[in-house]
Protein backbone atom coordinates (compact mmCIF):
# COMPACT_ATOMS: atom_id res chain seq x y z
CA UNK A 1 0.00 0.00 0.00
CA UNK A 2 1.57 3.34 -1.02
CA UNK A 3 2.18 6.00 1.56
CA UNK A 4 -0.29 8.85 1.62
CA UNK A 5 2.33 11.60 1.87
CA UNK A 6 5.94 11.35 0.82
CA UNK A 7 8.77 12.69 2.93
CA UNK A 8 9.30 15.52 0.45
CA UNK A 9 5.66 16.61 0.82
CA UNK A 10 5.91 16.56 4.61
CA UNK A 11 9.12 18.60 4.51
CA UNK A 12 7.47 21.12 2.19
CA UNK A 13 4.44 21.48 4.46
CA UNK A 14 6.57 21.94 7.56
CA UNK A 15 8.82 24.38 5.73
CA UNK A 16 5.77 26.42 4.66
CA UNK A 17 4.65 26.78 8.28
CA UNK A 18 8.14 27.67 9.52
CA UNK A 19 8.76 30.22 6.75
CA UNK A 20 5.41 31.91 7.32
CA UNK A 21 6.31 32.47 10.97
CA UNK A 22 9.90 33.48 10.24
CA UNK A 23 8.98 36.03 7.59
CA UNK A 24 6.35 37.52 9.86
CA UNK A 25 8.55 37.71 12.96
CA UNK A 26 12.18 37.89 11.86
CA UNK A 27 12.31 39.78 8.54
CA UNK A 28 12.28 43.42 9.62
CA UNK A 29 12.78 45.00 6.19
CA UNK A 30 10.00 47.56 5.55
CA UNK A 31 10.11 46.79 1.81
CA UNK A 32 8.56 43.41 2.52
CA UNK A 33 4.84 43.93 2.96
CA UNK A 34 2.26 41.51 4.26
CA UNK A 35 3.52 38.25 2.76
CA UNK A 36 1.58 35.00 2.63
CA UNK A 37 3.44 31.76 1.92
CA UNK A 38 1.05 29.89 -0.38
CA UNK A 39 3.09 26.83 -1.33
CA UNK A 40 6.52 25.25 -1.01
CA UNK A 41 7.75 22.78 -3.60
CA UNK A 42 10.88 20.89 -2.57
CA UNK A 43 13.03 19.07 -5.14
CA UNK A 44 13.44 15.33 -4.69
CA UNK A 45 17.13 15.63 -3.77
CA UNK A 46 16.45 18.47 -1.28
CA UNK A 47 18.66 20.76 -3.34
CA UNK A 48 16.12 23.52 -3.86
CA UNK A 49 12.83 24.68 -2.43
CA UNK A 50 10.63 26.96 -4.52
CA UNK A 51 8.53 29.15 -2.25
CA UNK A 52 5.44 30.77 -3.76
CA UNK A 53 4.30 33.92 -1.95
CA UNK A 54 1.59 36.51 -2.43
CA UNK A 55 1.37 40.04 -1.11
CA UNK A 56 -1.59 41.67 0.57
CA UNK A 57 -2.42 44.83 -1.31
CA UNK A 58 -5.38 46.99 -2.25
CA UNK A 59 -4.59 46.93 -5.97
CA UNK A 60 -4.17 44.00 -8.34
CA UNK A 61 -0.51 42.91 -8.34
CA UNK A 62 1.40 41.14 -11.09
CA UNK A 63 4.93 39.79 -11.31
CA UNK A 64 6.01 43.02 -13.00
CA UNK A 65 4.70 45.30 -10.22
CA UNK A 66 7.56 47.23 -8.57
CA UNK A 67 6.24 46.35 -5.11
CA UNK A 68 6.31 42.63 -5.95
CA UNK A 69 9.77 42.76 -7.54
CA UNK A 70 11.20 44.58 -4.53
CA UNK A 71 9.64 42.19 -2.00
CA UNK A 72 10.81 39.11 -3.90
CA UNK A 73 14.32 40.58 -4.19
CA UNK A 74 14.45 41.25 -0.43
CA UNK A 75 13.21 37.74 0.36
CA UNK A 76 15.77 36.18 -2.00
CA UNK A 77 18.51 38.22 -0.30
CA UNK A 78 17.33 37.04 3.11
CA UNK A 79 17.11 33.42 1.92
CA UNK A 80 20.45 32.50 3.54
CA UNK A 81 19.28 33.71 6.94
CA UNK A 82 15.89 32.06 6.50
CA UNK A 83 17.53 28.82 5.37
CA UNK A 84 19.63 28.68 8.54
CA UNK A 85 16.61 29.36 10.75
CA UNK A 86 14.51 26.73 8.96
CA UNK A 87 17.31 24.17 9.27
CA UNK A 88 17.62 24.83 12.99
CA UNK A 89 13.84 24.68 13.57
CA UNK A 90 13.27 21.54 11.50
CA UNK A 91 16.52 19.77 12.47
CA UNK A 92 17.29 18.78 8.89
CA UNK A 93 20.70 17.50 7.91
CA UNK A 94 20.32 18.87 4.37
CA UNK A 95 18.47 22.18 4.04
CA UNK A 96 17.42 23.18 0.51
CA UNK A 97 18.39 26.47 -1.12
CA UNK A 98 15.37 28.78 -0.93
CA UNK A 99 14.05 30.46 -4.08
CA UNK A 100 11.13 32.86 -3.73
CA UNK A 101 8.55 33.38 -6.48
CA UNK A 102 5.40 35.47 -6.77
CA UNK A 103 2.29 33.28 -6.82
CA UNK A 104 0.13 34.32 -9.77
CA UNK A 105 -2.60 31.80 -8.99
CA UNK A 106 -4.72 34.23 -6.93
CA UNK A 107 -4.85 36.80 -9.72
CA UNK A 108 -5.64 34.08 -12.24
CA UNK A 109 -8.45 32.68 -10.08
CA UNK A 110 -9.96 36.16 -9.60
CA UNK A 111 -9.87 36.68 -13.35
CA UNK A 112 -11.54 33.30 -14.00
CA UNK A 113 -14.18 34.05 -11.34
CA UNK A 114 -15.02 37.38 -12.96
CA UNK A 115 -15.26 35.73 -16.39
CA UNK A 116 -17.63 33.09 -15.02
CA UNK A 117 -19.76 35.74 -13.31
CA UNK A 118 -19.84 37.71 -16.53
CA UNK A 119 -20.95 34.67 -18.56
CA UNK A 120 -23.45 33.24 -16.08
CA UNK A 121 -24.46 36.29 -14.11
CA UNK A 122 -25.32 36.25 -10.43
CA UNK A 123 -28.15 33.74 -10.76
CA UNK A 124 -27.75 30.52 -8.72
CA UNK A 125 -26.39 27.45 -10.48
CA UNK A 126 -29.42 25.34 -9.48
CA UNK A 127 -32.87 26.88 -9.67
CA UNK A 128 -34.68 26.06 -6.43
CA UNK A 129 -38.41 26.65 -6.82
CA UNK A 130 -41.45 25.42 -4.94
CA UNK A 131 -42.26 23.13 -7.90
CA UNK A 132 -39.38 20.83 -6.89
CA UNK A 133 -41.02 20.16 -3.52
CA UNK A 134 -44.25 19.03 -5.20
CA UNK A 135 -42.41 16.52 -7.42
CA UNK A 136 -43.28 13.01 -6.10
CA UNK A 137 -40.09 11.45 -7.52
CA UNK A 138 -37.85 13.82 -5.55
CA UNK A 139 -39.74 13.36 -2.30
CA UNK A 140 -39.72 9.54 -2.49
Amino acid sequence: MPREFSRIDRIGDQMQRELAQLIQREVKDPRVGMVTVNAVKVSRDLGYADIYVSLLSTEELTEESPEVRESIAVLNKASGFLRGQVGRAMKLRVVPQLRFHFDTLQGYSRKMDSLIREAVGDKPAVDRTDDDQDDPERNA
